[in-house]
């Protein structure tokens, strides 16, 4: 596979994204880099960079979203891990005859700062696994 360079972030689903952005600026002792909404994924999204990574807080826009979703039957917390590759493309092409992919091909979020796609859970041990090709750092 195209080679991991690390991990990009660990991504929370909170219910009130205000009320966890508090909380995790207590926690973290830092401000977040980021806060958006990301119209294509129905969530609002804060960043918080934690060394070479970051720590993502996801809530959901919408009842149908993904993260209200999940929330619903699993409650508030870990949602999924993401990792850094060099060349998404290439990383998806390697591993679409191995693992069931969340979406047909990578999407384009954040305004067009990242490309990502998600390893489908039953692909990887019950972990929704998200690949992340950065174009830029906060």
């Amino acid at each position: 596979m195209a080679r991991v360079l690390k991990i990009d972030h660990l991504g929370i689903a909170v219910k009130d994204l205000k009320e966890a952005v508090e909380a995790y600026k207590e926690i973290l002792g830092v401000e977040p880099v980021e806060i958006e909404e990301v119209p294509q994924e129905k969530v609002k999204v804060a960043m918080f960079k934690v060394g070479e990574s970051y720590i993502e807080l996801l809530e959901g826009t919408t009842p149908d979203s993904a993260i209200s979703k999940y929330i619903e039957k699993r409650g508030e917390g870990i949602h999924h891990i993401a990792f850094r590759v060099e060349d998404i493309e290439k990383a998806v092409e390697e591993l679409k005859d191995k693992v069931r992919f969340v979406y047909d091909k990578p999407r384009v979020v954040s305004n067009g700062k990242r490309i990502i796609n998600f390893i489908h859970p039953k692909s990887a041990h019950g972990v929704l696994i998200e690949l992340v090709e950065r174009k830029e750092e906060h």
